[in-house]
């Protein structure tokens, strides 16, 4: 994100070490140690701020969420007839069932893909293993998912960086106002499904619940905008949506749609969308999230009717997650409060504690993924070989069971599924552990929810099943492969709660399958601090209303603990990647700096006037960054009085219509203003929302040159302005919840000699560090509050 207007100016002093800073600056991924942010940053506001975007650093800027309201803009909006309003609500809702129905038929489309690839894979160990051929399957296993891990990892160092990781964090950045770059393209959007396969079919512990979210998003973006970059529709309709605020709810519809397609959840689609990614929110926007999510139900339970009919491989039950444990029956005591509660507090813990491992891990990671490509494939591969190893050699460590006649299911199996497998076993015998690790992770969540099987596991083969993926979950985020941390996180949280049931044996009513439910609904609220849109995808997953009561009071646990020792994990990447989210809450000690004092810390804002001399425009242009201009005008007369000699402040005019007045040779051979005929002849709405064009792209003859620009049609004439004595802390509330990218200070005396602008307020110049970098001394007072 490019920092809006000036940035703090302060002066420097010669330093030895500034040819080895600016190395650093043109290498964002250098990083030399582990305390170290993973991005350098400077002292003071840089202009060209950076930030990890997926697995590829990129400059980053702000949205528009503001409208625009020029004259251009209020004479489109004015000659809209109402059959055109009609046609903007109607895409609204097309667009929102092509998303839902798209989504579902790519979940779909990812889900009986990863069955089948792994289905397959796992019926020919089976065969190894009845032949005693162990070598020979553990070669062929490893080998498998090193070549699934292969895929995935290459298509998405070489050809789609963005697609590495769950796209979460990038999405939330977006629906806060931040531009993140190549992040819903087509290619990205491919690289995504394919590499979901690839990495999930593998055996990684990741799930594909975060890409499935990202490949909603990128859905709706790319609806949105008629296509790819290069080969957009020029659909007359949509150039409704050309517009950063139209496309914020349609991807705030790809995400609900996402987390829906992931645990068949249409209201904990819409909560998550709700609690966690979305910054803004309006009732309109629920129905149309809503409605979404309902379309991709649908479309998921038509092809779940079709598999059930035996059309889809070895597709079977799986897939699709839901872990149905309506057959349980649940019934309280006060002494299971007791447990409950505890489970609580462990989730809050080792959530917090995954939290802050995971923090070091991913330092460590970007370490490793600095030196190149090829050491982040290897980091890949080498993560892939000690799953597979693991997976398959443990089961080996446990004791064989004999199978209970009062089993509900066949036992033992060889089926790439099921509760018994039998693994190396004699007949008449089942692998607890096999039945856990060598299965698919969604299949594994299955097993170990399974109710009424008390005396189905051992506590060896729980115990590590939980000690392994706890392992598993901190060393397989942060590769280079699509991944999600919903699925590592329900199983970790599902192995301790089954562990707890277990040791607490007659002491509990409690089915151990509710336990391992409550201990992953437990572990999800202390590592990412959810707790509403959690409780809800909990009761669609389990399809039991009874367990309402216990998993609110988990949840509610488990957040206040985490909130406790640190922030949810998407908090930690945000800050991890350098992305400037803007927090709901601002820091306490915001109220005692105002927004005059911060824009005196920064140089004086460059004004243009209304109607502008061309060379001083192409100035400014090239030798600042800034996206934004305050229009003032002097010796103005004010209307409906006799007063002269007055300062207005037209509004506020974007860099990207100013680069498109000059394309469009918008000169004048005098000094004056335009009629709204010659500025609609000229212009149209359309255009003036396209920003790639750039200065350096826009030939200027010398005779032009001293022509003049009449900047007033083009100009927001109502920007958003704060006094200079408003508190730092209620302008970043309002630039928040207004989805500002500038914030005009006008100043709190008029006057001669005062300026019409004191400054302008950017998303960088709210944020906490730069504020810190200018006025340490906050930092004291910072921490003085701390410990009161």
């Amino acid at each position: 994100m490019e920092d809006d207007s000036n940035h703090f100016s302060k002066p420097e002093t010669p330093n030895p070490m500034k040819a080895e800073a600016e190395v650093e600056e043109r290498d964002p991924e250098s990083n030399s140690s582990l305390s170290e942010p993973l991005l350098k940053r400077n002292r003071t506001l840089s202009s060209n701020p950076l930030a990890l975007v997926g697995a590829t650093v990129s400059h980053i800027e702000s949205l528009d969420y503001e409208i625009n309201e020029n004259d251009l803009f209020k004479h489109d909006w004015r000659s809209r007839s109402k059959v055109q309003v009609l046609q903007y609500v109607f895409l609204k809702w097309t667009l929102a069932f092509l998303v839902g129905l798209l989504t579902g038929l790519i979940a779909t489309l990812i889900n009986l893909a990863i069955e089948n690839i792994a289905g397959y894979k796992f019926l020919a160990i089976v065969g190894f293993i009845k032949e005693e051929r162990y070598l020979s399957g553990l070669v062929f296993f490893t080998g498998v998912n090193f070549v699934l891990t292969l895929v995935a990892a290459v298509l998405c160092v070489c050809f789609a960086p963005t697609a590495a990781g769950p796209g979460i964090p990038e999405i939330k950045a977006y629906l806060n106002g931040v531009d993140t770059p190549d992040m819903f393209g087509a290619t990205t959007l491919l690289v995504k499904i394919v590499g979901s396969i690839g990495a999930v079919s593998a055996g990684l512990d990741l799930g594909k619940e975060g890409p499935l979210v990202h490949i909603g998003s990128c859905i709706a973006s790319l609806l949105g905008q008629g296509g790819p970059d290069n080969y957009r529709l020029k659909w007359r309709w949509l150039r409704y949506f050309n517009n950063d605020r139209d496309r914020r709810d349609i991807i705030t519809a790809g995400c609900s749609s996402g987390v829906c397609a992931a645990f068949r959840s249409p209201v904990g689609g819409v909560l998550f969308a709700l609690e966690e990614v979305a910054t803004w929110w309006r009732s309109a926007l629920l129905w149309r999230t809503f409605f979404s999510t309902a379309v991709v139900v649908v479309v998921l339970r038509a092809f779940i009717e079709i598999c059930n009919s035996g059309n889809c491989g070895l597709f079977g039950t799986g897939g699709l997650i839901i872990f149905d444990v309506s057959d349980v029956k649940v019934s309280y005591q006060a002494m299971d409060i007791i447990p409950v509660i505890i489970i609580g507090i462990i989730g809050g813990l080792l959530g917090s504690l995954y939290n802050h491992l995971l923090h070091k891990m991913l330092r460590l990671y970007n370490l490793i993924n600095q030196k190149g490509k090829l050491h982040k494939l290897l980091l890949a591969l080498s993560v892939s070989l000690f799953t597979s190893v693991c997976q398959y050699c443990l089961p080996f460590l446990a004791q064989c069971k004999a199978c209970d006649p009062s089993f509900p299911e066949v036992c033992p199996t060889n089926d790439r599924s099921g509760n018994f497998k039998q693994f190396n076993c004699p007949d008449g015998y089942y692998n607890d552990l096999a039945t856990l690790l060598l299965t698919t992770n969604d299949d594994a969540v299955r097993n170990i929810f399974s109710s009424n099987t008390t005396s189905e596991f051992q506590y060896t083969s729980i115990l590590i099943f939980f000690a392994l993926y706890c392992i598993l979950g901190l060393i397989t985020f942060g590769i280079a492969v699509p991944s999600g941390l919903f699925l590592p996180i329900i199983l970790m949280g599902s192995g301790y709660g089954r562990l707890l049931s277990m040791l607490l044996g007659s002491y509990t009513n409690l089915d151990q399958g509710l336990y391992a439910v409550l201990g992953a609904a437990s572990l999800m609220a202390g590592s990412m601090r959810m707790t509403v849109s959690v409780c809800v995808i909990f009761l669609e997953l389990t399809n039991n209303l009874l367990l309402l009561p216990i998993t609110m009071i988990v949840l509610l646990i488990a957040k206040t603990v985490g909130d406790s020792f640190n922030p949810s994990i998407y908090e930690i990447i945000l800050e991890l990647k350098g992305l400037p989210f803007l927090d709901a809450n601002p820091e306490p000690w915001m109220r005692n700096l105002t927004v005059g004092e911060l824009a005196n810390a920064k140089s004086p804002a460059v004004t243009l006037s209304g109607v502008e001399k061309v060379t001083r425009i192409v100035d400014v242009l090239k030798n600042t960054t800034h996206n934004a201009f305050p229009i003032v005008d002097q010796d103005v007369l004010v209307p409906g009085t006799v007063v002269t000699g007055a300062t207005e402040l037209h509004g506020l005019i974007l860099r990207a219509h100013l680069v498109q007045a000059l394309k469009k040779k918008w000169f004048l051979a005098e000094k004056r203003r335009t009629e709204d005929w010659e500025v609609q002849e000229k212009f149209n709405w359309v255009e003036l929302s396209e920003r790639e064009l750039k200065i350096e792209q826009v030939a200027v003859t010398h005779d032009e040159m001293e022509m003049y620009m009449d900047l007033h049609p083009l100009t927001n004439t109502t920007p958003y302005t704060v006094v200079e004595s408003m508190s730092v802390a209620k302008a970043m509330v309002l630039f928040r919840q207004v989805g500002l990218r500038h914030m005009l200070i006008v100043p709190k005396y008029q006057g001669a000699g005062v300026p019409a602008v004191v400054g302008i307020l950017t998303r960088q110049d709210l944020r906490a560090y730069n504020i810190l970098t200018v006025f340490p001394h906050l930092a004291t007072h910072k921490e003085q509050q701390k410990h009161k």
